[in-house]
This record gives C-alpha cells, structure tokens and sequence, in this order.
C-alpha cells in the first residue's frame, strides 16, 4: 500500500449545519477510502443531502473540516472542488446531444481537442452509449439519461463522486437493473462514490460502508453485514429490514443477559456491555431467525395464535400473536421449513430463537452523543 492509498479520499470531521434553529446536519465525522461504494441512509430530512451538499462546496459547514485526499477544501468553492455530482433528476440539457452533454463540462477547461475527444470517447465506452452519441435527452430511456448523467460526471476524473439518490425516478424493475449496472461501473473505474438513498435494499445491495441517518446525526457505521446483523440502536433497527421488538427491563446476568417483557415472560438475550440490571432496554429479534420449536432446545420459546399469513414470492410471512396484543412475525423460505408449511390460520403454534439472535439495543439519543466524540476524536488524529 503506498502512501496516497492510506489516505482516505475523503473525510469529513465534527462537520455541522444549521438553517435558523434546525441544525441539518450535526457534528458528523466520517470517511471514504480509496474505491469505496459509501453510502448515507436515512428518510428524508435526516440530513444526507445537506451532509452530499457541503461535500460538493453548494453549501458552507458552519463548522468542522472536510478533507479530499488530504486536502482541507472546507471553504473552497465548487468549481475548484475535485469532486462532481449527480443529481436525481440528471439535470441534462435538452439541447445538446449525449456526447455534447457529457463533453460540456470538460469543453471549458483547457484540454486539447485530442485529449478531449480521447476522454469523451472512454467515458461513452464506460458507460456503453458510444452508438448514442448523436442522441438528445428526448430520445432516450429513464437508463439512457442516467448513464448520460455518470459519464458527464465522471469524464473529468473527480476524486469522490457525489450521487443524489440517481435511481429514484426509475420503476422498480429498471431500477434494480441499474443498481447491477452502478455496481459494476463503480467496481471498473476505481473512484469513490458518495452516495445518498432512503432505500434501505439498495444500500445493503450496493455499499461497502454505509452510514445510517436520523436527525442530522449519524447513529452508525459500518459495513451492510454489521448494519443489518448488530445494529446500535432501536432506530437503526427499525430503519433497516424488518424486526421484532419486545420491550422489558434487564433481569440478570452479567452484561444484561435475561430480560423481562412488558408481556412477563423472560427472554435470553446476546451479551451487551452497556446494559445493567433494572435497566429498561428493548430487544430486537429479526424474523428470519425465528423458527418453529418443533422439540428443538432453543433458548427462547414462545406459543400464540397464528393470525395471518404474507406470501412475498419465494418467502413466507407468519403473524403470530403472543400475550394479547403482542405480534411477533416469523419469516421463512418457500420449501425451507415443513413444519409451518403445514400450520392452518388460527391454530396455536410454538417458534423459537437463540439468545445470539436476540440484541438488546442502545437509547439513540444516548449511542448518538458517545459517538459523535468518538468518531470527532478519531477523525482529527488523522492527519
């Protein structure tokens, strides 16, 4: 590894941002290695398009640092950022054709035309529109306009590539095509590439690193395995997938191991450090790990009505309610499991799951304040 590769492309230190009395974004530090796919998740009004827009130089934190490759560029403008965006709506012009769009930004700097009409053609390579080239925006698909958006994004070679949800106008189908096609693309240039979404899937589809949003704060990073599989807190949680929550208090066990329900019985849960006894905390149980009993020794054991059933395709959906109002879901393969293939609506059935798959999960507002001074403390020892 040389030396420019151990520094990160960009990072972002205790950056905030506020409009009058509500701050968009708040003390975020993050950073984006060489050729990641890095994504910021959240609803919308988290802050992640703020948190792309200070990035791109559109908007002027109001404090903290933002480093591209080493470089503070907090208070450089725009033009002179080496970073490029592109935006939901492509923001194409509709005059020009695709190799006019794509050139246009590269045609003002000083380039021969040569080397021009040399990085003009790669990018149309890249992208694979060069027989489109004579083409105006019009006359292309909702795909066609959103690779035109890339190549004219990346034709000037940026260190970060900034992308604003670029898939949201898509229909569903066309929009997971695209996703295999960004995947790749991103994979073949090497650039790092910024990307902001709500859509939970498409995150965990297309990201090596990403950054869960709420608030204007970051509650967690990480990769989509240790976002999806151990997240921090109940938003996180609930943000990303589907999940079971039962609320209780810590019971015993060292680390908070035995948790009582607000329904009364006890649950066996994963070890978690930040949890003592009488502690009010909620656990998160996620439905793909809840199985039938069927005699199996499981750590946690529940029976309830079965009330409802959701075919999704492939997977199965079981509504089961527990202690009254209480309903968890289990969530089976077509095939995979026999046993509940042969439940009826409104028999009692017993499911089942182990305690490593039971978290107890951290206040948000709590996790949110330990880590934005870690990641701040972090982030300014990098260079």
């Amino acid at each position: 590894m040389t030396l420019r590769d151990a520094v990160p492309d960009l990072v972002l230190e205790g950056v905030s941002k506020a409009y009058g009395n509500v701050e968009a974004v708040d003390r975020i530090s993050l950073e984006v290695r060489r050729g990641q796919f890095y994504s910021l998740l959240g609803p919308s009004g988290c802050g992640k398009t703020t948190t792309l827009r200070l990035v791109a130089g559109f908007e002027r934190a109001d404090s903290g640092r933002i480093l591209l490759a080493g470089e503070d560029i907090t208070r450089t403008p725009p033009n002179r950022r080496r970073v490029n965006t592109v935006f939901q709506n492509y923001a194409l012009f509709p005059h020009l054709s695709v190799e006019d769009n794509v050139s246009y930004g590269l045609r003002q700097t000083k380039l021969g035309r040569e080397e021009t009409r040399a990085r003009l053609n790669e990018a149309l390579r890249t992208v694979r529109l060069e027989n489109l080239r004579a083409r105006h925006p019009r006359e292309l698909s909702g795909g066609q306009q959103q690779r035109v958006a890339l190549a004219r994004a990346l034709i000037n070679k940026p260190a970060v590539l900034l992308l604003d949800e670029p898939l949201a106008a898509l229909d569903l189908k066309l929009r997971k095509a695209m996703q295999r096609e960004l995947k790749k693309l991103q994979e073949r240039v090497g650039v790092a590439f910024l990307y902001v979404t709500h859509d939970q899937e498409e995150a965990l589809t297309l990201s090596d690193r990403i950054a869960v949003m709420n608030d204007g704060r970051l509650l967690q990073e990480g990769g989509p395995n240790e976002i999806y599989e151990r997240p921090a807190t109940r938003f996180v949680a609930d943000f990303i997938g589907l999940t079971n929550f039962f609320e209780g208090v810590v019971e015993s066990g060292d680390g908070g191991h035995t948790v009582r329900t607000s329904a009364g019985f006890l649950l066996r849960c994963a070890d978690s450090e930040t949890t003592v006894a009488g502690s009010e905390v909620v656990v998160s149980v996620r439905p793909e790990t809840i199985a039938p009993s069927d005699g199996r020794s499981l750590a946690n054991s529940v029976s309830g009505l079965l009330s409802r059933l959701t075919y999704l395709g492939d997977i199965v959906q079981y509504h089961i309610e527990i202690a009254g109002a209480l309903e968890i879901v289990m969530q089976r393969q077509r095939g995979q499991d026999s046993v509940a293939e042969g439940w009826r609506l409104g028999e009692t059935v017993e499911v089942g799951w182990d305690e490593a798959d039971a978290l107890v999960l951290l206040d948000d507002a709590a996790h949110v304040d330990s880590e934005a001074d870690n990641r701040l403390i972090e982030a300014r020892g990098i260079n």
